[in-house]
């Protein structure tokens, strides 16, 4: 999608510099693919221990020693 932004010279060269992107296009798109990864693991965090459901370690290292 071809979208026209005015980011400030000083974030974009960080940027570039962070991601050692050869194009700025190349470092958006890292920068942005880097930001929805990180807010995707920030969203499973907040289910943190909320199954019950699987199996601990314990018993899975049970179940291994049986079969």
């Amino acid at each position: 999608m071809k979208t026209t932004v005015d980011i400030p010279d000083d974030e974009l060269k960080d940027v570039i510099r962070f991601t050692r992107a050869k194009t700025k296009r190349d470092a958006i798109v890292a920068a942005i693919v880097d930001y929805n990864r990180r807010r995707r693991l920030a969203e499973l965090v907040k289910h943190s221990g909320t199954c019950n459901d699987l199996v601990s370690v314990a018993d899975l290292q049970s179940q291994r020693w049986r079969g």
